[in-house]
């Protein structure tokens, strides 16, 4: 179990040192470049999300920030490339459901996000969508279940990696409604809908920003989306939980720093977040990707990192998925 009031005192990493460091002496961050580190290569819905914010970031801050994406390993990767980093706000990282997930699917970890990573704050909250190709006859949920069990061990589900929501959305469908697919992963959401898209995979549980352009084209077909509620992007295509009760997942996207990271630092790179979270333009993008801001301070995204994380070990544990 995480201790929330642990993962408080990472979220403040910089309060510890602050006392001693003049506010004054980060008046001017940031004075060059910053490196936003994204796990997944570009196309994909964290790297869409990255380049709209970092834009933004890049006006509002007058430096340029610059995607750097560093997929692998289930976000692995790019998340102790970060965390290893110097802790001066020159290098952040886009946080997303597979950091909460990792810390129980993953059985060694050479380090501990909730300990290592110091939230920033909050950005965007998407649901997944159960998306399939056209030649799968299934309409709606209950016939995609009747197919999938006629057919058992034969659907390909394609994910955007291991200890990704898309992954573990369809582990906590097989595990609720007693299916059994073939996982096939992938490193991102692109070359996973190449393969949808051809008929090599047959069902994904996708984020929506990334699948949403071939559900309107209609190269798949969108039988529920994941979320409680129905999405406005998407008014016709029902929850799951429709039909599989109480069945919930939605991707959670933030910025993150390496822990230690001065709380000035974290508090500028925080207002501009809320900053462009305020602005019109940027909302409207999101309403386009069937997003919904998230924003708040530090604490907050940091909240969110622990509920998810203990929600997630408990499906992994529930599925029994594991990654060495």
């Amino acid at each position: 179990m995480i201790k929330r009031r642990d993962f408080l005192r990472v979220t403040a990493g910089g309060l510890v040192v602050a006392p001693f460091i003049s506010t004054s002496a980060f008046a001017a961050f940031p004075e060059k470049s910053v490196r936003w580190v994204v796990g997944y290569p570009p196309g994909g819905s964290t790297d869409i999300l990255a380049r709209l914010m970092g834009n933004y970031l890049s006006e509002k801050l007058r430096q340029q920030f610059v995607i750097e994406n560093k997929p692998g390993a289930g976000n692995n990767i790019a998340t102790e490339y970060v965390i290893n980093s110097p802790p001066d706000g020159y290098t952040v990282y886009l946080v997303n459901p597979a950091n909460g997930i990792n810390a129980s699917l993953y059985k060694k970890l050479p380090f501990n996000f909730v300990r290592d990573m110091a939230p920033v704050g909050g950005i965007m909250r998407v649901p997944n969508v159960m998306i399939v190709h056209p030649d799968v006859p299934a309409k709606n949920v209950t016939e995609f279940i009747a197919y999938a069990k006629a057919n058992a061990g034969k659907v390909n589900w394609a994910s955007s990696g291991n200890g990704t929501s898309v992954h573990l959305s369809g582990e906590l469908f097989m595990a609720m409604t007693g299916v059994k697919m073939t996982h096939v992963p992938y490193r991102g959401s692109t070359p996973a809908l190449i393969d949808m898209l051809s008929g090599q995979c047959q069902v994904m549980f996708d984020n929506m920003p990334s699948c949403l352009p071939h559900i309107k084209a209609g190269k798949l077909r969108a039988l529920a989306v994941t979320t409680e509620k129905r999405s406005n992007q998407l008014p016709d295509v029902p929850t799951l939980a429709e039909t599989v009760k109480g069945y919930e997942a939605s991707a959670w996207f933030g910025m993150g720093v390496p822990a230690k990271t001065p709380a000035d630092v974290i508090a500028i790179l925080n207002k501009g977040i809320n900053d462009g979270l305020a602005d019109a333009k940027i909302l409207e993008r999101f309403a386009d990707l069937g997003g919904a801001p998230m924003g708040g301070t530090p604490a907050d995204f940091g909240n969110i990192v622990v509920s998810e994380t203990e929600k997630w070990k408990k499906v992994v544990e529930f599925s029994g998925a594991s990654v060495e």
